[in-house]
């Protein structure tokens, strides 16, 4: 009996009431990541961009590291910081020659100077509904995990976190063992360790990871770019694997790929454009292969409707909200919303 209930699905989960000691099976809520929290609704990568998404009911926060000139693992996106997402305040110490940081790449600039930056008060063109935060500042990784442990003592979020490497121009980004090694000892001294999923476009960074940490789940994000690479033979974001290689549609070729330097899930683009690279036949590749698929970034029901209609299991979102709902539509599971009073209260203490 218990075999047959183990084989039903896997995303069914096998407990065992402790009184009547008897099997129940309990399915698992689908996998809505809110995309740098939930950068339709807030600011980006920030921590009220996380606190949304946690009220909103994502079951994954997906955010971003850069690395400072110092050392310091950041939570933020772009190799540069640009001038529509923040503002100078003032110099991090008098007649700082580096000031003014705008512009400036996140790598030569210290945790000091670049939290001197508004990085909140301006709303982005493409998401007129984003909540704006004036003054908001870039936070580090072990802030922003602080912050959620307040907001969720029962530690049932899980995180995706990615590696913001530039394979084709390393002297912008930190390298490849420098993020590995940094994330790594942030992540093993959190109480989410086990709950961490983490992704590159720089799958020598995945590869690097596993070497660290054979135990840590890793996602291979894929994109026109980074995998075409305008014609050339091996992109050098696929840490060194030829898709040329295999055989098969495009699709099935990255899911080969990512099978073979051993990524849990694969993460390829998904829009409603020819850019999209998610196809029925890649999801069903990869599943064969034992390898999840959770596309990004799912900003329109149309695609979310195929992706589930093919059996995705997960789906990278700007409006984790709006997903979350139509999910919930079709019948899946979700995950609960967080308790939006003692969010923002949690919000209101860290900010």
């Amino acid at each position: 009996m218990f075999l047959s209930l183990l084989l039903l699905s896997p995303s069914l989960v096998l407990a065992v009431l402790p009184l009547q000691q008897q099997p129940f099976l309990r399915q698992l809520p689908f996998d809505v990541q809110g995309h740098r929290g939930g950068r339709g609704n807030a600011i980006e990568n920030t921590l009220p961009g996380f606190a949304w998404g946690l009220i909103d009911g994502a079951t994954t926060l997906e955010l971003d590291n850069g690395i400072t000139k110092d050392g310091v693992v950041v939570v933020w996106h772009d190799q540069q910081i640009l001038p529509e997402k923040c503002l100078d305040t003032a110099p991090a110490t008098p007649g700082d020659p580096y000031f003014p940081y705008v512009g400036k790449f996140l790598v030569d600039l210290t945790l000091a100077q670049l939290q001197t930056l508004d990085c909140g008060s301006q709303r982005q063109t493409n998401y007129p509904l984003q909540l704006t935060y004036p003054g908001t500042r870039i936070s580090t990784l072990e802030e922003v995990f602080a912050f959620v442990e307040c907001a969720d003592p029962e530690r049932s979020i899980l995180w995706n976190i990615e590696s913001k490497i530039d394979a084709v121009f390393p002297e912008r980004t930190a390298s490849v063992q420098t993020f590995v090694t940094k994330q790594h000892e942030i992540f093993a001294k959190s109480s989410y360790k086990n709950a961490i999923t983490f992704q590159g476009f720089d799958w020598r960074s995945l590869v690097a990871m596993r070497e660290l940490d054979p135990q840590i789940v890793t996602s291979a994000l894929a994109e026109y770019e980074t995998t075409e690479m305008y014609g050339q033979e091996v992109s050098p974001w696929l840490a060194g694997v030829d898709l040329a290689a295999f055989s098969g549609s495009f699709g099935v070729k990255l899911a080969q790929a990512a099978h073979a330097i051993n990524a849990t899930i694969l993460s390829p683009s998904a829009f409603k454009s020819n850019l999209s690279l998610t196809t029925k036949e890649m999801v069903d590749r990869a599943h064969e292969l034992g390898i999840q698929v959770k596309p990004w970034t799912v900003n329109s029901m149309d695609v979310a409707q195929d992706l589930l209609d093919w059996g995705i299991d997960g789906m990278i979102t700007d409006y984790p909200n709006m997903v979350r709902r139509f999910v919930q539509q079709q019948g899946r599971v979700v995950a609960p919303k967080y308790p939006k009073r003692r969010v923002l209260s949690c919000l209101e203490k860290y900010l």
